[in-house]
């Protein structure tokens, strides 16, 4: 790794928990260059914007996310490897509820902006959704899983669900009187085990 890199690195990973823990409306340049101490030209030479840098904090978080929870023993049958594919959104609230008050800011972020290539970031989606199709196929091929009609519109469709449902509970948990009625850590495993009821065989 070159001393460039290294640099790179650091200023992301400074910036990764500043809008963690205090959100990315909340954090300028000016807040990174003084968690890190060193000067606010240093970060614009890596960064020419602030967007720049959410960026580079989405795709590290994403490439995170998916080492940590979306690596499953391929030991297991495709429906259990499925069931943790799908888990896994539950599990990451219980243990980093602040990733997805980041992913309902960053959506809102950027589309506030005019111009923001998101290419390298959905390029960090694939894995997810390759690691999902080989446990399908592998579920198919054990008979643990039906077929399903059209398998990327069930991807989308549910991966899409469980997102929104997480976080829409890590930034409005409580917020209106009927979120009280239902804890919800039991709310996402609801839709966990619809989900997989339609898969199971």
């Amino acid at each position: 790794m070159t001393i460039k890199d290294a640099k790179l690195n650091f200023i992301i990973d400074n910036a990764t928990e500043l809008f963690l823990n205090k959100g990315i409306n909340n954090v300028t340049i000016k807040d990174i260059a003084l968690a890190i101490e060193i000067g606010e030209a240093t970060i614009y030479r890596y960064f020419s914007k602030k967007h720049n840098i959410v960026l580079a904090v989405a795709i590290k978080l994403e490439t995170d996310v998916y080492k940590n929870y979306f690596v499953f023993e391929k030991e297991k049958s495709g429906y259990d490897r499925l069931y943790s594919f799908y888990h896994s959104y539950l599990k990451i609230f219980k243990e980093h509820q602040n990733f997805y008050k980041f992913l309902s800011e960053f959506d809102s972020f950027v589309l506030t902006l005019d111009e923001v290539s998101l290419v390298d970031y959905e390029k960090g989606l694939a894995p997810f959704y390759e690691s999902f199709i080989k446990s399908y196929n592998d579920g198919i091929n054990d008979n643990t899983i039906k077929e399903v009609e059209d398998i990327d519109r069930f991807y989308y469709t549910t991966t899409h669900a469980l997102l929104g449902l997480c976080k829409k509970l890590s930034v409005s948990d409580g917020l209106l009187d009927q979120d009280k009625l239902i804890n919800s850590i039991d709310e996402i495993q609801t839709l966990v085990n619809i989900i997989m009821y339609n898969l199971k065989k």
